[in-house]
């Protein structure tokens, strides 16, 4: 994979990177454009939004917002998310388990990988993640190379960060919570980074996968990289896991997130009233403030911000180093 696009500090940049083949094929499916903007990072969109056609997606915004907000205050999401936890016995984490174990795993495995066989949203999030992961190897990069730098993936899905870190040189340790996911990353690892290879050039070393969450993870990193993973964690809890993730860091800490506003919030409400017949997990929307407030607790500073965004796919990217 090549990744090469660009995030400045302080001010944001859009850019539009050239994308691997394997991750964009636009002479095969066309996007359609609507009306709604970009909605959130790893929540599972294609579920949200496969029983919308694009009629009823382009009529949600401008003037229907009063109208929508009205409809939603008498909805109750909640009692799908507490359905869920109960069916798998316990809270958010046992549901992030249990659903990319089972259906998510089929879904973002077809969503991270490179079949024909996606929907429109399914590709554009695709599109959403590769410019993201882009931009995290140009961050990573700009700082000088790689070889030899240790670098934790916490939730390391499919392994589409892992493994051009390994290409680079970098020495990484990558987990995620889902045993599939983990599977996954390390079958498409030796695939990419070992296939080939003869006796005179060296190959990359390969990334260490283990099945953990992020309370569990430890040891120190040079990096720590979390990407679209904390949009399973309310603010309560993700303010511990940003302080977690930051311990375990010496020099930077770069995450992605879907932030909050009241716009994006009120999309996300409507994709849980068409949850779809497959069950996500619940999403959470985070506020930059907020993030930047659980770093500055634990003594990190925001260094570099950036912002990926698709028709259906938004994350806020941050690079913080200690203060």
């Amino acid at each position: 994979m090549a990744y090469s696009s660009a995030i400045l500090s302080p001010a944001f940049i859009h850019t539009s990177p050239k994308l691997s083949p394997k991750l964009y094929k636009p002479n095969r499916q066309t996007l359609i454009v609507s009306a709604i903007p970009p909605l959130s990072t790893a929540a599972d969109l294609s579920a949200i939004t496969s029983p919308l056609d694009s009629t009823t997606l382009a009529v949600i915004g401008g003037g229907s917002v009063a109208a929508l907000a009205a409809v939603l205050s008498i909805a109750d999401p909640e009692m799908r998310r507490r359905s869920q936890a109960a069916e798998v016995g316990g809270g958010d984490k046992e549901v992030v388990r249990e659903y990319f174990n089972n259906n998510g795993f089929e879904r973002w495995k077809k969503i991270y990988g490179d079949t024909d066989e996606v929907n429109r949203v399914q590709l554009d999030i695709r599109i959403g993640h590769a410019k993201t992961v882009e931009s995290v190897m140009k961050m990573l990069k700009d700082e000088g190379s790689l070889e030899g730098v240790t670098v934790c993936d916490a939730g390391c899905g499919t392994g589409l960060l892992s493994i051009p870190l390994a290409k680079e040189g970098a020495i990484v340790s990558a987990s995620d919570i889902s045993a599939a996911m983990v599977a996954e990353a390390e079958k498409q690892a030796r695939e990419e980074l070992l296939t080939g290879k003869d006796e005179l050039s060296a190959a990359p070393v390969l990334p260490k996968f283990e099945v953990k969450d992020l309370e569990s993870l430890d040891g120190k990193y040079h990096t720590v990289v979390c990407l679209d993973v904390l949009i399973h964690y309310p603010q309560s809890k993700a303010d511990a896991m940003i302080a977690h993730l930051a311990s375990l860091a010496e020099d930077r800490l770069i995450l992605s997130f879907a932030p909050k506003t009241l716009y994006y919030d009120l999309l996300k409400r409507v994709g849980e009233l068409f949850p779809g017949p497959s069950k996500a997990t619940r999403a959470y929307l985070h506020a930059e403030a907020d993030v930047e407030k659980a770093l500055q607790k634990v003594g990190w500073r925001i260094r570099k911000r950036g912002l990926t965004t698709t028709q259906f796919y938004f994350a806020k990217l941050i690079e913080a180093v200690p203060a």
